[in-house]
């Protein structure tokens, strides 16, 4: 049951969102939103929009391959988040990626960097992903190696 109220027409749609933190080693791959997409310049995890009536590790394997032409073998869902931008709400699902095939290819024209989770507070994140390079930091963040 739906216990949410109903959105007016003067409130920004709301979407679910898959992003993958991909380890290799001690770093993770960020990406780099291109010109011509809505917040164009901030880096962020690699992901994108569920489709409706998809899955979420569906659609998380979906844009990986659409993005970076990678095939995920194993992730698991570490965080969820909902964060408001102006233009959108969206419905945050990060999962942990330490087994992956391929090697990250821009398929979108975006800029790829690894970074060391200390490595990222020197780039501009989504204000949505900031908190998770937050956690990423400490201790208790999940391990970073490759199993």
């Amino acid at each position: 049951m739906n216990t949410s109220a109903p959105r007016s027409p003067s409130q920004p749609p709301e979407v679910d969102v898959v992003a993958g933190i991909l380890w290799q080693g001690e770093r993770f791959l960020a990406v780099k939103r291109p010109q011509g997409k809505p917040l164009a310049g901030y880096w962020e995890f690699p992901g994108g929009k569920v489709e409706p009536g998809e899955e979420l590790l569906a659609a998380l394997g979906r844009e990986l391959k659409e993005e970076l032409d990678l095939e995920v073998a194993q992730a698991e869902l570490w965080q969820k988040k909902f964060h408001k931008y102006e233009h959108l709400h969206v419905n945050l699902h990060f999962f942990q990626i330490r087994d992956f095939s391929g090697s990250p290819a821009s398929l979108e024209g975006q800029e790829l960097a690894w970074l060391t989770p200390a490595d990222a507070f020197e780039y501009p994140f989504l204000p949505a992903d900031a908190e998770i390079i937050r956690r990423l930091n400490k201790k208790d963040a999940p391990p970073t190696h490759n199993q």
